[in-house]
């Protein structure tokens, strides 16, 4: 890992599920670690960061060493309304495109950017593995996508490399999706949704968090690479295995009645998120040489519940 020339980092998005530790790791490295956060004043930082607003972009990346946008609303919130949909997709697309008109202020624009895009660029596949090189899909969460990822890679014209993570469910003991998955396993309730064949392609938070200044500090990662477990599972096997893990049984709640409920309660969200899947591989981080600390389902929720 080349991990020493990360002497000053910018992070976006430095306050969420993956911005917390990823902050936390970079510390531990000897980084400086400059913040972006739309309130500065009520942030606490660790020793070692701090906390910046927007309106200081151009100072701060100034001759940073890298910048790791992780900025956006959060997808699975909430139900999707027409207004929800507008700020996931500005808070992304629009934040980026701030980041890089920053860059172009610069007289030593920041030598690389890592951001954040997501397996929803990817048309769901049932049981039949993608890589980095499938074709984008059609629909909200993979325009999205699309056009997140253009406004970063506008920043290879300013001599930035750029490394696109697409990122899966992110696995954490704290928050995001695993809690909300283990609780109806936990209360004798859990059961596959829908067909349960679905693609669910995870990765572990620590590995997600290595990934990232991976990718930082080293020139070889430069393009799109998707930030997954090399094992994807499918829904009702993963479910299992939250099921074997905090001795539950499993439901045999039939799919269509899952699916029916699921698309009840949260409309478009549930088809895009829950009930369609991609089996989503690393396969450029893998052959670059990265290793997993937590290659398999298994390992993760042994580590995680």
């Amino acid at each position: 890992m080349v991990e020493s020339s990360l002497q000053r980092v910018v992070v976006a998005g430095g306050t969420g599920l993956v911005g917390q530790p990823l902050v936390r790791a970079l510390l531990g490295l000897g980084a400086r670690v400059a913040v972006l956060t739309r309130n500065p004043q009520a942030l606490a930082c660790p020793s070692g960061a701090s906390a910046h607003s927007w309106d200081e972009l151009a100072t701060l990346l100034e001759g940073a060493d890298a910048v790791i946008n992780l900025a956006g609303e959060g997808i699975a919130d909430r139900r999707w309304t027409a207004s929800r949909k507008a700020a996931i997709r500005d808070s992304r697309i629009r934040a980026t495109a701030q980041l890089v008109a920053g860059m172009r202020a610069c007289a030593r624009p920041p030598l690389t950017l890592i951001n954040a895009s997501a397996i929803g660029y990817y048309i769901p596949r049932d049981e039949h593995p993608v890589n980095e090189d499938a074709g984008p899909g059609t629909g909200f969460l993979a325009e999205v996508c699309q056009g997140w990822e253009a406004e970063a890679a506008a920043a290879e014209a300013l001599g930035v490399r750029v490394a696109l993570i697409r990122i899966g469910v992110v696995l954490d003991r704290k928050g995001g999706a695993l809690p909300k998955m283990a609780l109806p396993v936990r209360w004798f309730q859990g059961c596959k949704l829908g067909s349960g064949r679905q693609g669910l392609s995870w990765i572990h938070v620590d590995d997600l968090v290595a990934m990232l200044i991976e990718a930082a500090g080293n020139p070889a990662w430069s393009g799109a690479f998707n930030g997954t477990a090399p094992e994807p599972l499918g829904n009702e096997a993963f479910t299992r295995l939250i099921a074997r893990r905090l001795g539950r049984p499993m439901l045999p709640v039939p799919g269509f009645l899952t699916r029916f409920a699921t698309r009840l309660v949260l409309g478009e969200l549930a088809e895009a998120l829950l009930l369609q899947g991609a089996f989503v591989l690393p396969a450029r981080a893998e052959a670059l040489g990265f290793q997993f600390r937590f290659p398999t389902a298994e390992a993760a929720l042994e580590d995680l519940l």
